[in-house]
């Protein structure tokens, strides 16, 4: 996956959108979204396969050079609180507001405080945006326990570093998983 603003060293815009253009109509390249473009992989019984729309949203903010974390009902996807899969999908990031539309779905970036993108665990990070997505005094015994599972493959040194920047009502839930599932 490139951006247009990939080849800006080697030529000026107009020329390398009229380049990529070309690809596109060749069929060796892809768009993905607005000035965004892949090479499919080919697979022999599906076709072409784009990027995930997580895949392209990592890609959106490795380029910004910015943190991006998955929000609301993606969230709670992600962690198989739910198996609806959100057509709006909305990450918290410390870069520029924007919104992505790729394909049918829209890839929606809202500026956050960065303590809200502070978290480096990748499991959870998911879990205090679920967490904040379900409210304080609605989580069920059900989801704790499939929280409490998801936990046990993040690392020691990522949960301790997230309870931390968790708002209270949350580290009060992760706290005892921290105990309980790290130090088995």
């Amino acid at each position: 996956m490139f951006f247009t603003d990939s080849f800006l060293d080697i030529s000026n815009a107009k020329t390398v959108a009229k380049a990529l253009e070309r690809f596109v109509q060749s069929g060796k390249l892809q768009r993905a979204a607005t000035g965004m473009y892949v090479r499919p992989i080919e697979d022999e019984i599906m076709g072409p396969i784009l990027p995930s729309i997580e895949e392209i949203a990592e890609a959106i903010a490795k380029r910004d050079k910015a943190r991006a974390v998955p929000t609301g009902s993606y969230a709670l996807y992600k962690l198989g609180l739910t198996t609806q899969v959100p057509m709006n999908i909305v990450y918290y990031t410390d870069s520029s507001q924007r919104q992505v539309k790729v394909g049918k779905q829209i890839i929606t970036f809202k500026k956050a405080s960065a303590r809200n993108v502070s978290a480096i665990g990748e499991i959870s990070k998911l879990v205090i945006q679920a967490l904040r997505t379900i409210g304080k005094g609605k989580v069920t015994e059900q989801e704790m326990r499939i929280i409490r599972e998801r936990l046990k493959d993040e690392k020691p040194y990522h949960l301790q570093h997230d309870i931390k920047v968790a708002p209270e009502w949350i580290r009060q839930l992760m706290r005892p998983l921290k105990n309980k599932d790290t130090h088995d």
